[in-house]
């Protein structure tokens, strides 16, 4: 048998062609990635949209042309960025922009209430952030922002789905549901009655579903619900494996292990995954961009210095090595502690970042450079360590993924000595595509 799955990031769009004959092992015949460079200029610093029929576009595209070279395929898989949102109207036609997950108009001063989300936890005892689904939608309601039009809201891979198929009304997999907030994950469906206390009435809300169910049909092939990238991703390069840790490093950072047992702490969430099983997530909203600011804050000195600028990830690297060395032997109180928690946090969107330790003998590029990566591993370290300790759960196998992994070596070695256990990256570098192909097959 031979799949698709298309993966809608933020930044790319990819694809997987996926083949599997009985209890074999899948094989990966094609994958592509294209940019997906959508992001719409506003007015407001604040504000992440993008533009969702370019997307569509530009996925439809690449699903054609895998269609083309491989007319043997059966099945169509879908994942993409989770969280955000975009209206449709009655006939499944989108109506708004895509409200991405780092759209921030969530995390905006209300009045004497604080920010939107700070009123949903006092109000609601919810935790969610800027950037979910319904803090979204509860804003827009508010301020007046929602087309006259829109009935609904789904992901963007659902209102790609839709437009592949051609229905006139969303279908939303529980593990995308629950990315929107307002879910409860043991019952499999949203909060009705708080998100009443909140202005949102029923109709809004998109039909949720369990299983990997079909949509339709796209030129004589199923096309199956999408499901979450997180979900995809482990699927991809995990499997289904209990006790399995997946780290990934992208423009975020994200931990994430499967379960059987529902549990949820501060920054914790206990994500849908297929069966009934549970991802437990901790996020950081600053994982690889941090190393990117710094990279950045060399580079313009560089410019200012030299009247240059090129990348400088070869030199930073180097740097790595020489502040790692320096550290050995050393104790903790010795060494630069940065909190890598420039964007905030999940749970804290106004904490900052810090500088810590800082001495005469640590104040060098190599320390800086090596104490961002440690402080990059650290902040999910910490969240590793609040799973460990509210469930017993013990690693037997830790798998990394992204590029700030796969092009890092300093920082796999860093993972690697703050966990205690071998990091293997994944196979295949487009995890979430090659996860949702994978789940395809389980329609």
């Amino acid at each position: 048998m031979r799949t698709i799955g298309i993966d809608i990031g933020t930044t790319t769009i990819s694809g997987v062609v996926l083949e599997k004959n009985g209890t074999q092992k899948a094989r990966i015949l094609e994958v592509k990635t294209i940019e997906n460079g959508s992001f719409l200029t506003t007015a407001n610093d604040w504000e992440r949209i993008q533009d969702a029929e370019n997307i569509v576009k530009k996925s439809r595209q690449m699903l054609d042309d895998f269609l083309e070279r491989y007319p043997e395929v059966e099945i169509i898989g879908l994942t993409g960025q989770m969280h955000g949102i975009v209206y449709i109207d009655k006939e499944g036609t989108c109506v708004s922009p895509l409200y991405t997950w780092q759209d921030a108009r969530g995390s905006l001063c209300e009045g004497n209430h604080g920010s939107l989300a700070e009123e949903i936890q006092q109000t609601c005892k919810v935790q969610a952030a800027s950037g979910y689904g319904m803090v979204t939608h509860i804003y827009n309601l508010r301020h007046d922002l929602i087309p006259d039009t829109a009935v609904s809201f789904c992901t963007i891979m659902d209102y790609f789905g839709m437009q592949l198929t051609g229905r006139k009304e969303a279908l939303v997999h529980a593990s995308n549901a629950a990315s929107f907030g307002f879910f409860d994950a043991q019952k499999n469906a949203f909060m009705t009655g708080k998100l009443a206390k909140m202005g949102v009435e029923e109709p809004w809300l998109p039909e949720v579903c369990i299983g990997i169910e079909a949509l339709g049909s796209y030129r004589e092939r199923i096309v199956t619900v999408a499901i979450g990238d997180n979900q995809a991703s482990f699927l991809g390069a995990a499997g289904n494996e209990k006790n399995t840790l997946l780290v990934n490093m992208g423009t975020g950072g994200q931990i994430s292990v499967l379960s059987d047992q529902y549990f949820t702490a501060e920054g914790i969430e206990a994500r849908p995954f297929l069966q009934g099983a549970y991802l437990l997530a901790g996020s950081s909203l600053c994982g690889g961009k941090a190393y990117a600011l710094l990279e950045k804050f060399f580079r313009e000195f560089m410019k200012a210095a030299t009247g240059q600028e090129e990348p400088l990830y070869k030199t930073l690297e180097k740097l790595a090595r020489d502040g790692k060395a320096s550290c050995v032997g050393k104790e903790e109180k010795q060494r630069l502690q940065i909190e890598t928690t420039f964007d905030g946090t999940r749970v804290h969107p106004e904490q900052s970042g810090s500088i810590t330790n800082l001495c005469a003998e640590n104040f060098t590029p190599a320390a800086f450079v090596y104490g961002t990566l440690e402080g990059m591993s650290r902040e999910l370290y910490q969240m590793y360590q609040t799973i460990q300790n509210g469930t017993g759960m013990k690693i037997k196998r830790m798998i990394g993924s992204g590029n700030g992994l796969r092009k890092n070596p300093v920082l796999c070695e860093i993972v690697e000595e703050m966990f205690g256990a071998k990091l293997v990256l994944a196979e295949c570098e487009e995890e979430a595509a090659t996860g949702a192909a994978v789940s395809s097959m389980q329609q």
